[in-house]
């Protein structure tokens, strides 16, 4: 399971929607690693001008590796940390994940960065069994 539910909120969406915060909250908690670079990265782009900020070292363990995946390729994980932040975010191999400016979504940095050739550039002999 990717997510520790806490009974309330699991009440709270058997009966109807789910609060965007209390979501968020139970994200942070059930995957703090995730949550820390996601919130490290988006602190690196705010404090400086550039349309982009990324995290490029790998996860200390299989563990943290697994959330920031999960975090991630998870639709609605992925729109609540978006949402939380203000960013647009974008992950490439099993670590390297991006926060954009919502205003940087339509450049060429980004269509880069999400590009099959920014990808193909992106790789590793030490990252095909991420």
């Amino acid at each position: 399971m990717s997510l520790t539910v806490p009974p309330s909120l699991l009440e709270a969406a058997e009966s109807g929607p789910v609060d965007d915060e209390d979501f968020a909250a139970c994200v942070r908690d059930s995957l703090p690693y995730a949550w820390q670079t996601v919130s490290r990265v988006v602190a690196d782009l705010r404090s400086g001008d550039a349309e982009f900020a990324d995290n490029a070292v790998p996860p200390p363990t299989e563990a943290e590796r697994g959330q920031l995946l999960r975090a991630l390729a998870s639709d609605a994980i992925r729109a609540s940390l978006e949402s939380h932040f203000g960013v647009r975010l974008a992950f490439q191999n099993c670590h390297r994940v991006a926060a954009f400016r919502p205003s940087a979504v339509d450049s060429d940095t980004y269509r880069r960065f999400v590009s099959t050739r920014g990808q193909l550039l992106n790789q590793s002999p030490e990252l095909r069994d991420c």
